[in-house]
């Protein structure tokens, strides 16, 4: 897998209407970002239960009908809101609609009020991270087989047919969100793409006392565990728009990254009042870091 240094925008649907979400992915792909992506919550995590908040790939279709060249996907999708086998169909079709731009994120799911309110069953965490890794499993299998038949503690298949196959061959690359052992584990086992960020309160990473570079000791020798070699996993992570503020921020920030390994660097559009700045970064400072990771390469 290539190691080359890519950027993305974070691109929440929250608070935003189509024609203003679509403007918004539209700049990302003018800008030159390689991709850019939607949240999965059914609200607004943060706690304004009046903002809206369209469901995630649905409007990941849409947007991929109207993109041409920017990857696209969903950062990421809950496996408690959706059986595997829909949400892989939901991802074949998009890969399909965007001619093969679509990166599947998944995770095991974490904001306990959005399943409250909606009744969704939100399992303990143990049960949580079981029913992902029998998802990734049948996934797999499902973008592989002309026929599947899977038998786990959570999911069944029976001779379960899938077609069409995905755009990308031999599957869609595979993007896993972990930040605790158990998890780990499981990316350095399955994932095409690593993706964690540091304890960010209200969040997916929150009580997560472990600090990056010790994650990154941990999923390295979890992949040699597995057989595999970590640096053909890429690696991801994301913020807020904060170093998109000033070139000088956003290249403290890459910087801070790039020795740890990372290869996909991701950050959230700030306000309008940053853009002139955030253009000079997309079509000046993103090609001149691009090129010199690629000569160190």
């Amino acid at each position: 897998m290539s190691n080359e240094l890519r950027f993305g925008l974070f691109l929440s649907q929250v608070g935003h209407d189509w024609s203003s979400l679509l403007e918004r992915f539209l700049l990302a792909e003018e800008l030159g970002f390689d991709h850019a992506w939607v949240p999965d919550h059914l609200l607004d995590t943060g706690g304004d239960l009046g903002k809206p908040c369209m469901e995630s790939w649905t409007l990941l279709a849409a947007i991929a009908a109207r993109t041409s060249r920017i990857r696209l996907g969903v950062l990421v999708s809950s496996n408690t809101f959706r059986h595997p086998a829909l949400l892989l169909k939901e991802a074949v079709t998009v890969d399909h609609i965007s001619g093969g731009r679509l990166i599947l994120g998944v995770g095991t799911g974490w904001h306990v009020p959005e399943h409250r309110m909606y009744g969704i069953p939100f399992p303990p965490p143990a049960e949580r991270v079981g029913r992902l890794e029998e998802a990734v499993q049948m996934i797999d299998l499902l973008m592989r087989q002309e026929r599947t038949t899977f038998q786990g503690r959570f999911y069944h298949l029976d001779a379960a047919p899938f077609e069409p196959k995905p755009v990308q061959q031999p599957r869609i690359p595979l993007l896993i969100a972990a930040h605790r052992p158990r998890m780990l584990r499981l990316a350095a086992r399955y994932a095409d793409q690593w993706d964690t960020f540091p304890e960010v309160t209200g969040t997916a990473t929150e009580g997560v006392r472990t600090g990056i570079e010790e994650q990154i000791q941990q999923f390295d020798a979890l992949c040699r565990e597995a057989g595999r070699d970590p640096a053909m996993v890429r690696r991801s992570t994301w913020t807020g728009g904060e170093p998109l503020h000033s070139e000088e921020a956003f290249l403290a920030y890459v910087n801070g990254l790039l020795p740890l390994g990372f290869t996909d660097i991701t950050t959230a559009l700030p306000d309008p009042e940053h853009m002139p700045t955030v253009r000079r970064i997309a079509t000046e400072i993103l090609p001149a870091l691009r090129v010199e990771s690629g000569a160190r390469d």
